[in-house]
């Protein structure tokens, strides 16, 4: 799709379709008051008739409004003026696109970037409208012999601002818009891939050729590579399956030369069959999300070198199949971390953190500035918070509170989850250093306790995306989260290590000082 930032009066616009806001009690928004001027009042009789009231994400498409350039106006509805917030702005946006997707309009110009958002400038309104409007054309058919069915594709998407003081602000949030949904979209192809497609030698290769298209660095460690270095942790839980291990590197060096690098790092298991301790076959083919993690530090690592973050990222993807074989790791066997640690596998379906465990030691010899791990890491952490949050551990009070921040900014929420040493008591074992399970209780928490044994060196935070990775059911297939929050993680970070304030959105101008230059409209 195509993005402008325009400033511009709705009525001069020649286009397919002008998108607008109705407030409830059918209270025009600045754009939309404009249009019904220059229509004779058209818009206030319709509304007037009862066909829209303005409740939140209800639609309403007119055509040929009198005295304008447009084939169609849609009205969006955007709910109580008085509590019209950033939730309420996202499912105004989302419902104009969803609306937009059932007419022919193959191009639009959209105002709702232009409405007043208390403490949202207008980068951060472009922002989330662009990022909206990709994911919202989002497809996955490439395996589907027919896609007559699909629906028709926004071709261009205009983004309106009031002034054109403010066109160079949109387009630094146009850019950054775009990044996060480009990291997303790779974030969701590479979860909706099928297993026998998206092996490690798979992401092993997406790693490369994002390093020849950004003019990164990629260093991918193989079998034997990782057995040289002690890595019998991640090795054992790939011992069943024929396709081998990967540990994949990525460096963005975009901050200054001794700049200590945020790394992040993504749990790849491209099929879980559970190994021995098999699952049970009913939604098993789901597990192909199960590198949701490393497809989650992926996307935001293109996202970061898109931006052009000044701060130095590295991205580290744990990559194994585990499958059941007779050369499959047992329950009882026991194996030796590159940490030096004794693990006892007493499930090998808890097999994240086993490849995890060796990927974090690993990130020692970077001397990182911090640590995020990202994985779909168990079920428990669904039964505590379903679908609405990924859970968050750290080692460090205040890389908790940053990435909440970043949570809360990005709209991709976490919620802070203990750590206790009474939690640590059941990863005991008798014949090894550490159990890799200690039970169906805190089942989420004691997986965190496990990793935290790993990271004793640096900051650190575990996100636990199992219940926001993927959807089941009708609506089934990759989230791209946690992307946003990622990139918002890292954008954070580069502000700081600038001296720059960490952005949080500025106030808008008042409704009353909303202008348009009409000499620029288009």
């Amino acid at each position: 799709m195509e993005f402008n930032i325009k400033s511009g009066s709705p009525e001069k616009q020649r286009v397919a379709c002008v998108i607008v806001g109705v407030y409830e009690a059918r209270k025009l928004s600045f754009a939309a008051d404009l249009l019904d001027r220059i229509s004779n009042g058209f818009i206030s009789d319709v509304l007037r008739r009862g066909d829209m009231e303005g409740k939140l994400g209800s639609t309403l498409v007119l055509h040929s409004v009198p005295h304008t350039l447009c084939d169609r106006v849609m009205l969006v509805g955007l709910g109580k003026e008085r509590d019209f917030r950033e939730k309420e702005y996202r499912d105004a946006v989302r419902a104009s696109l969803a609306a937009l997707a059932k007419t022919a309009a193959v191009e639009a110009v959209s105002y709702l970037t232009e409405l007043t958002l208390k403490k949202r400038d207008v980068e951060w309104m472009i922002e989330t409208a662009a990022c909206l409007s990709l994911d919202a054309q989002y497809r996955f058919d490439q395996f589907k012999s027919k896609t007559d069915d699909a629906p028709r594709s926004l071709r261009k998407l205009t983004l309106s601002v009031s002034r054109r003081s403010d066109l160079a602000e949109g387009e630094v949030g146009l850019v950054r818009g775009l990044a996060i949904a480009n990291g997303m979209k790779l974030a969701r192809d590479l979860g909706n891939l099928p297993g026998n497609v998206c092996t490690p030698a798979y992401l092993a290769d997406t790693a490369r050729a994002l390093a020849e298209r950004f003019g990164c660095e990629c260093t991918v460690l193989e079998q034997d590579d990782m057995a040289e270095l002690g890595m019998g942790s991640l090795l054992s839980v790939g011992k069943g399956s024929i396709q081998p291990p990967k540990l994949i590197v990525l460096k963005h060096n975009g901050g200054p030369a001794g700049q200590k690098p945020v790394v992040l790092v993504g749990k790849g298991i491209t099929f879980d069959t559970g190994g021995i301790s098999l699952k049970p076959g009913e939604g098993m083919d789901e597990m192909k999300f199960d590198m949701c993690g490393a497809a989650s530090v992926l996307g935001a690592f293109q996202a970061a070198v898109e931006m052009k973050l000044p701060l130095n990222v590295i991205t580290v993807v744990a990559a194994a199949e585990n499958m059941p074989s007779g050369g499959a790791s047992k329950p009882g066997d026991i194996v030796t971390s590159l940490s030096g640690q004794t693990i006892e596998i007493l499930n090998t379906d808890a097999e994240g953190r086993l490849v995890l465990c060796d990927a974090l030691t690993y990130c020692e010899r970077f001397e990182p500035a911090a640590v995020v791990d990202v994985a779909t890491l168990t079920g428990a952490c669904i039964i505590a918070l379903g679908h609405q949050a990924s859970a968050l551990f750290s080692n460090q009070d205040h890389l908790s509170r940053e990435l909440q921040a970043a949570a809360d900014e990005a709209a991709d929420r976490v919620w802070p989850m203990p750590m206790w040493e009474e939690y640590h008591e059941v990863l005991k074992s008798n014949f090894a250093d550490v159990a890799n399970v200690g039970g169906r209780p805190g089942g989420s928490i004691t997986a965190a306790c496990f990793l935290s044994r790993f990271t004793k060196a640096y900051d650190w935070a575990h996100l636990d995306i199992a219940g926001v990775a993927w959807k089941s059911g009708k609506e089934k297939g990759a989230t791209g989260r946690p992307v946003p929050l990622l990139t918002q993680f890292l954008q954070d970070r580069a502000d700081t290590a600038a001296g720059n304030v960490v952005r949080r959105g500025r106030p808008r101008r008042d409704a009353a000082d909303t202008s348009h230059d009409d000499d620029a409209a288009d």
